[in-house]
């Protein structure tokens, strides 16, 4: 696995060459993808041009976000739908074949066994597109009580629960977006890591999380950076993602208004050095 950078996870806004200027000066070994603007190089200048800027930064290629508003109105889930080919093409064309989606763990709208059976239903198309590029679709299920709290009806919000959801789309190319943050906060366990596989996870999230919250009281948007407080067994987490022999990024997401507001070198480096600081402890190179 290696340690790869989403630059607006730490608040910098970059295109892709200096996006990668950012991250191989601070210390990353990988950049994640805008995939629209990874799609436009492609159409204008080839797959070739965008897989050679990475190689000449020294970088592997990372993730890409679901382009499609799967949970939206019709009309925009179906224009999402039609455009999505042409950009799992272009990722799969310079070798980003991770794509990764949050979902919700609450709804106002529909009881459990039906948001299931609604989530299905839209998910599956979009398996299939990805499936025929050769891309994968990795799930982030939502830990934190709060994001439960106030809604009408609950819905999944732990490992299992998701890889249940990502097993009925039946695609055969769903996993995980594994985010320690929610793995901590959704009550998970280092046993809960060692049931997974490789195959079973798509990216990663880390991060820390705030001392002196009750774990039932976490906010979504109020996290620390990695090893920055310990609260999370970041090392732990890593440990077990290497022994499953986890092969893709890494990426920090830490939502920290501090670091937002730095200059973006410095974001990227003190970010860097941050999981660096567990990634070494890990006994990770």
């Amino acid at each position: 696995m290696f340690k790869s950078l989403t630059p607006g996870a730490i608040g910098v806004k970059a295109e892709l060459k200096d996006a990668l200027a950012y991250a191989k000066a601070g210390g990353f070994q990988g950049l994640d993808v805008n995939i629209r603007e990874v799609a436009g190089l492609v159409e204008t200048q080839g797959a070739d041009y965008v897989k050679d800027l990475y190689e000449e930064a020294g970088l592997q290629i990372g993730t890409w976000g679901l382009s499609v508003a799967w949970n939206g109105p019709e009309e925009d889930y179906k224009s999402g739908l039609e455009k999505l080919p042409a950009l799992a093409r272009a990722g799969a064309s310079v070798g980003a074949t991770r794509v990764c989606q949050w979902i919700p763990s609450g709804s106002d709208d529909r009881k459990f066994r039906e948001n299931f059976r609604w989530h299905v239903d839209r998910l599956k198309p979009i398996a299939e597109i990805l499936s025929d590029h050769g891309c994968y679709l990795g799930l982030e299920f939502l830990g934190p009580q709060t994001l439960r709290t106030g809604k009408k009806y609950g819905f999944i919000y732990t490992i299992g629960g998701m890889l249940a959801l990502g097993d009925a789309v039946g695609t055969g190319n769903m996993g995980l977006l594994l985010d320690c943050w929610h793995w901590y906060t959704s009550l998970g366990a280092i046993e809960d890591l060692r049931t997974l596989t490789a195959e079973d996870v798509v990216h990663v999230h880390v991060n820390d999380a705030p001392s002196g919250v009750s774990l039932w009281d976490h906010i979504d948007n109020q996290r620390a950076m990695p090893s920055e407080t310990g609260v999370i067994d970041l090392v732990g987490f890593l440990e077990i993602l290497h022994e499953i022999g986890y092969d893709g990024p890494v990426t920090p997401e830490p939502f920290n208004q501090r670091l937002r507001e730095l200059p973006a070198e410095q974001a990227v480096r003190e970010t860097h050095e941050a999981l660096d600081k567990a990634w070494k402890a890990a006994g990770l190179s």
